[in-house]
């Protein structure tokens, strides 16, 4: 049996289809994230405050048990990481990005999805941040012209961090489930000791 990749890189999918599946995912992600409290600004602003590591918890088990299920998937043979489709690298232009997004988040504890989910059930700073996020949007079309040339600085194409780093990635990936594993023992530490105060 030949290694695949996702579904639709195997299967043709009509658009209705991918369509619909888009919906359904964007509803259940939506809905789990609701379900999480990551649509409350209280929850979101815990993790800077030391008295609610949810945040922290929930995306580094996702990105766990991704990273372990796709490294499992590729050594078993069902899986072809190389069809896998992993953004391009462009490093300072995703640094600023990075650090923007990171300060927008600090202000308003809400991230694109999450402040839609906050949307979803009402609550008016989730309204506040996404009209911010739109505006940003339409700021940032209308003044490519002149960023055009800094966009596209530091292009490395497609990088993995086994690669990046030259070692295994089986190396790498008992790094980050370690990493997760003290991450989650330190953030239920700290949120005892934190919360009493």
């Amino acid at each position: 049996m030949d290694a695949f990749a996702p579904i639709a890189k195997v299967y043709a999918w009509g658009p209705s289809a991918s369509s619909a599946m888009a919906v359904l995912l964007g509803f259940g992600f939506g809905f789990f994230l609701e379900k999480a409290g990551f649509g409350n600004a209280r929850t979101l602003a815990g993790q800077w405050y030391g008295y609610n590591f949810a945040v922290l918890r929930v995306m580094f088990t996702a990105i766990v048990l991704s990273m372990v299920g796709l490294f499992g998937l590729q050594r078993l043979g069902v899986l072809n990481l190389e069809l896998v489709y992993v953004n391009g690298t462009f490093l300072w232009p995703q640094i600023v990005g990075g650090f923007v997004f990171g300060l927008g988040f600090c202000i308003g504890q809400y991230c694109p999805g999450t402040s839609i989910v906050a949307c979803a059930t009402g609550k008016l700073d989730g309204f506040a941040y996404l009209g911010g996020f739109l505006v940003g949007i339409v700021l940032f079309s209308f003044s490519f012209p002149l960023l055009e040339g800094f966009y596209a600085t530091g292009s490395m194409g497609r990088v993995l961090l086994p690669e990046a780093l030259g070692v295994p990635s089986g190396v790498v990936v008992l790094a980050v489930v370690v990493i997760a594993l003290g991450a989650f023992a330190l953030t239920h530490v700290l949120e005892k000791k934190l919360a009493r105060r």
